[in-house]
């Protein structure tokens, strides 16, 4: 648990790791929160970089639609202009579906913490510098005050 409120700054950076790991993430291969967030030193930040992922700027050029969430479901479907979209841009790469509408992430799941070498993920993280990473007043509020964020600071008991 953190002892000082993550600044903006910091928001910043980590966004900046997480879309560059996204970046990474290699066409017809889809990647989960959970694993970004742990790639990244939160393992237990799923929802936050579901918070960072909403607010993909366009001028990233983030591939977005491979990020689902761990039971192989496009969570983030109407995020992309409308329903079905993710998923003809992943089947386009490749990525077949299960009857149920799932990807399977024994075939096509990335994770970047066990795919990736530590250096590659370093040299991926010191790229990820160049990249500006703006994060809104939600965001930050959602940072700071979301009981599912690792950087809440709660109250002391004094």
């Amino acid at each position: 648990m953190p002892d000082e409120p993550i600044t903006r700054e910091d928001a910043a950076s980590l966004a900046a790791k997480v879309y560059a790991l996204v970046r990474a993430c290699p066409p017809g291969r889809a990647t989960t929160y959970g694993w970004l967030a742990a790639a990244v030193g939160l393992p237990r930040g799923a929802r936050l970089v579901g918070w960072f992922m909403n607010e993909t700027p366009d001028r990233l050029h983030i591939p977005a639609h491979r990020v689902i969430n761990s039971k192989g479901e496009l969570s983030g479907s109407w995020a992309f202009g409308q329903r079905g979209r993710m998923r003809q841009l992943l089947e386009a790469e490749g990525v077949v579906f299960t009857p149920e509408g799932r990807v399977d992430l024994k075939r096509y799941g990335w994770n970047p913490a066990t795919d990736l070498t530590d250096e590659v993920r370093e040299r991926i993280f010191a790229e990820a510098v160049e990249l500006e990473t703006p994060v809104s007043d939600n965001t930050m509020h959602l940072l700071l005050d979301d009981p599912a964020s690792p950087f809440r600071i709660l109250p002391s008991k004094d």
